[in-house]
């Protein structure tokens, strides 16, 4: 393979039907952007599971390389913001849906998408953490900014087991919280103990609808279910307190009052991680490298495929057989 040709994985349609295989490229196959980035790792999330299966509408153009992250360093940039051997981080943004994402060994993007490889990070542990990682931290942020300290009382996560609720866990603890990991699974308890959770929580009332007010339990929540738990979690959350909404695995759908919000004071605190503008985007990067202990990445679990195993690992995923984050060195 000549020095201008690399392996990605693309996604086409045939007839209607999605194909993924690992095809070589060359630069002149790369979308426009305005800085070309040679990728060491990506990860795979969800959404990608979605997209290389085809068993979600998350493809709008074809072909396309998935993968929603990458992490690597710069080849080639016409912006003032980068150049040569930076290391760059990119999540978001559409990218591995609307444009070519990290399933490649080299990818050509937006300035604007990137950010710098924040001072403690490689892209390795970069993509350890990934969208989900980025989005628990914003959620967090969020927290702060409504004025949410240690001393106010126990955190929820719920889904906390999942990308984004282990890694709130694991940061709120680490910033002195005492949290509290909502989660149906009964042999997660070590785990999340272990991620720092002070009390896990469970039970036959968080899959029912809850009254329009309950008994006050938490200073704050972030919720990564949505649906019947988010109704509840509103319904439980002390007078004034907040609640930063990022997620909908139970459903999205929310059937609740304004008894929380007009009563209590409760905030409903949306956040999302993928138009997040850059100077957030950075300073979230910056507090996962000074906030998030290295050994709740390790705790969380890292397997390692190539861009070959992809597809069966999107299987997997979707079949909730994946525990831990699964990581893809785009060179192996």
């Amino acid at each position: 393979m000549s020095a201008e040709n690399f392996k990605a994985l693309v996604l086409r349609q045939v007839d209607g039907r999605t194909i993924a295989a690992v095809e070589t490229l060359s630069s002149a196959d790369l979308p426009d952007g305005d800085v070309l980035v040679a990728v060491e790792f990506s990860t795979v999330n969800y959404k990608d599971a979605l997209a290389v299966t085809g068993k979600g509408k998350i493809v709008r153009t074809w072909p396309m390389v998935p993968g929603v992250d990458l992490a690597g360093s710069v080849l080639e940039s016409s912006s003032e913001r980068y150049r040569s051997g930076d290391r760059v981080v990119l999540t978001g943004w559409g990218v591995g849906e609307r444009y070519w994402g990290g399933y490649s060994q080299r990818q050509r993007v937006r300035s604007a998408w990137l950010v710098p490889m924040a001072e403690g990070l490689d892209s390795r542990r970069a993509m350890a953490v990934g969208t989900a990682g980025l989005t628990a931290m914003l959620c967090v942020m969020a927290l702060e900014d409504a004025g949410l300290s240690p001393d106010q009382g126990t955190v929820l996560v719920s889904g906390a087991t999942g990308g984004v609720g282990s890694i709130a866990v694991a940061v709120l603890a680490k910033l002195g919280y005492s949290v509290a990991a909502l989660t149906g699974k009964r042999d997660a308890h070590a785990y999340l103990q272990a991620l720092g959770a002070s009390e896990v929580v469970f039970g036959p009332e968080w899959s029912e609808a809850p009254k329009p007010l309950e008994a006050q339990r938490w200073a704050a929540a972030i919720d990564t279910v949505g649906s019947r738990v988010l109704a509840r979690i509103l319904a439980e959350i002390h007078y004034g307190g907040a609640v930063a909404a990022c997620g909908l695995a139970g459903g999205a759908e929310l059937v609740t009052t304004v008894m929380p919000f007009i009563l209590r004071g409760v905030r409903l605190l949306g956040v999302d991680s993928v138009l997040c503008p850059y100077a957030r985007r950075l300073a979230a990067w910056q507090r996962i490298a000074r906030d998030l202990p290295r050994e709740a990445l390790d705790r969380a679990g890292q397997r390692v495929v190539g861009l070959a195993e992809v597809p069966q690992v999107c299987t997997e995923l979707l079949e909730r057989k994946v525990q831990g984050r699964v990581l893809v060195d785009v060179n192996a």
